[in-house]
């Protein structure tokens, strides 16, 4: 239990979904409340997806590019801590790729908008994918494996019931709400990204 607590909360703190519930409303007010539920069905669908190939393949692509845990972890907690930053300066949509006009270019391009820009690069970003494959390497037993699967399929199930019920949440919170849950989400997020660089340092004067 206290490994799946902590590998669910890392990820729900990383992935941020309240985050993406203003984006999510101005991408979807249009739609009808059906159509609403299936691009957040088929948002969270997409993120599993994502986490599950970014767990399972991290090692190959560690070994491919040569690249060591230790250095994974530093550079994951750069992006993770970076990503706290924003939450709390209020930055977090523009250190996503997510401008105002790229957000209202969406709207009137994309008929499908649950891959990108919702799965990739809001919710399921750089951190997100650093942080499943520090895990891969660091969690190989059966039952750690299985217990992080089960961690990232209810993170994906969390992200689903936020954004079914993005617009009631925006309406409850208003803007400083979301706002508020951001900034203290981020100073989470912080924390995990210097965790990340601290055992990646501990762990290289070890060897040295």
């Amino acid at each position: 239990m206290e490994l799946f607590l902590m590998i669910f909360g890392a990820l729900f703190s990383v992935m941020n979904p309240f985050g993406t519930v203003p984006v999510f409303v101005g991408l979807t007010q249009e739609n009808s409340r059906l159509e609403r539920n299936k691009i957040a069905f088929w948002t969270s669908f997409n993120v599993l997806i994502i986490l599950l190939i970014s767990f399972f393949l991290g090692k190959f692509i560690l070994s491919f590019f040569g690249i060591t845990l230790d250095s994974l972890k530093i550079a994951g907690g750069l992006i993770i801590a970076t990503s706290g930053f924003a939450l709390l300066t209020g930055d977090f949509n523009k250190h996503k790729g997510m401008k105002k006009e790229k957000v209202k270019k969406d709207i009137e391009n994309r008929s499908e908008i649950s891959l990108t820009p919702l799965a990739i690069p809001m919710i399921a970003g750089p951190g997100t994918i650093s942080l499943l494959i520090a895990y891969n390497q660091e969690f190989q037993e059966l039952q750690s494996v299985l217990i992080i699967l089960g961690a990232i399929v209810s993170a994906a199930i969390c992200i689903y019931l936020i954004l079914k019920s993005s617009f009631f949440i925006a309406k409850s919170l208003g803007a400083s709400g979301i706002n508020a849950l951001s900034r203290i989400i981020g100073f989470i997020v912080i924390a995990i990204g210097v965790e990340f660089i601290i055992s990646a340092v501990v762990s290289v004067f070890r060897i040295y």
